[in-house]
């Protein structure tokens, strides 16, 4: 278990000094997967990161209209994006939920500024994953679907639709801090 933590930072603190400058590495879908091959973590979870990975390249190249192969990563090569998909693939792992059910995906309204420069929200790659899948824009400015968000939500969503009755067996409480403002 400490092999792992020590690996997991190793990965999360890769290029934290330039990340937090707000410049990105970026990487290629070749680079991302010798990333995710280098983690300690159970083959069938790695496997499923890669795969997240190829959806989120795919959305990309259409965005782009280039082949998946000349797709670089920006803020989603970073090494924070990069753990948070192999941790939710690994969390997904063992959970190993018998059905997933999403709710329509709020996606925010506005634009968002990025390393291709100012994008409408959803942007193209979040629409793109989004085709098919119940949305909306809500009340807040900003953007609340990511590529990522989007990417593993349509992989390991089996429906979507409201919430079906269950009964709770415990609660767990997301940090953060993002301060969102309600559109006019």
């Amino acid at each position: 278990m400490a092999d792992e933590h020590k690996h997991e930072d190793t990965l999360l603190n890769e290029d934290v000094h330039e990340h937090e400058h707000h410049h990105h590495e970026h990487r290629g879908l070749a680079e991302i997967y010798s990333i995710i091959d280098g983690t300690n973590m159970i083959e069938s979870a790695r496997a499923l990161a890669k795969k997240i990975f190829r959806i989120l390249a795919e959305a990309e190249a259409k965005a782009h209209g280039v082949p998946v192969e000349e797709v670089h990563f920006h803020e989603v090569g970073a090494p924070d994006a990069v753990a948070e998909i192999v941790g939710v693939c690994y969390a997904m792992h063992l959970l190993a939920p018998e059905r997933v059910v999403v709710s329509p995906v709020c996606v925010g309204t506005g634009t968002v500024c990025c390393a291709h420069g100012v994008l409408p929200v959803p942007t193209p790659a979040t629409a793109n994953l989004l085709v098919g899948v119940p949305t909306y824009a809500g009340d807040i400015q900003g953007e609340l679907c990511t590529p990522t968000g989007a990417a593993l939500l349509t992989h390991f969503a089996d429906a979507f639709g409201r919430m079906p009755a269950m009964t709770c067996c415990s609660v767990g409480i997301g940090l953060g801090g993002k301060q969102l403002s309600e559109t006019d």
